[in-house]
């Protein structure tokens, strides 16, 4: 009889040892490298598409077009821009939370960054879109302080990595192919 009550008990203990790493695994966030790798993913098309951005724009304020061809191209510009920060900012919120220290604070921390920058983009895109192109001179001073606005908008949506502090993710973001 007392062999039969140790083999249950010891099925009861590898059960519920079953059960504790199940749900230990459904409980946590991905690894600091599988988050890392997930946040570059999705930022590495959103850099391409502002780096592209900052040169078409650039190119729009200099070249010799109309500027109701100008408005169009700008506001289908900084459309992209942001759409490119919402599908970024869709992917790092699909990436989860890290399982690190403050990994809430740093994931939320990213997301909210790109959220501002989508806005800022949005903010542009609608202030060149209400502009008048009848008079040159007026309509390219308001395409020059929409983008100023934006360079300040952009500029304070950056992320304070000094509140965000995870040696694990730092040496996660720095070994990953995916941030390279």
């Amino acid at each position: 009889m007392r062999r039969c009550r140790a083999s249950a008990a010891g099925k009861l203990t590898v059960v519920l040892a079953t059960i504790v790493l199940v749900l230990a695994g459904c409980g946590g966030g991905p690894s600091p490298r599988a988050w890392a790798a997930s946040v570059c993913t999705a930022l590495t098309p959103w850099r391409s598409e502002i780096s592209k951005l900052t040169s078409s724009t650039d190119e729009q304020m200099t070249a010799q077009t109309t500027p109701a061809q100008a408005k169009e191209n700008l506001v289908r510009l900084f459309g992209g821009a942001e759409q490119a920060s919402e599908a970024a900012r869709r992917k790092v919120e699909q990436a989860g939370v890290p399982e690190t220290e403050n990994g809430d604070a740093i994931s939320a921390g990213f997301r909210s960054s790109l959220e501002k920058m989508r806005d800022a983009y949005g903010r542009a895109r609608d202030t060149i879109d209400g502009l008048g192109t009848g008079e040159p001179t007026a309509f390219y001073d308001g395409v020059r302080a929409a983008v100023d606005t934006l360079n300040t908008e952009y500029d304070a949506s950056a992320l304070d990595t000094s509140k965000l502090n995870s040696e694990e993710l730092k040496k996660a973001f720095d070994e990953v192919p995916e941030c390279h």
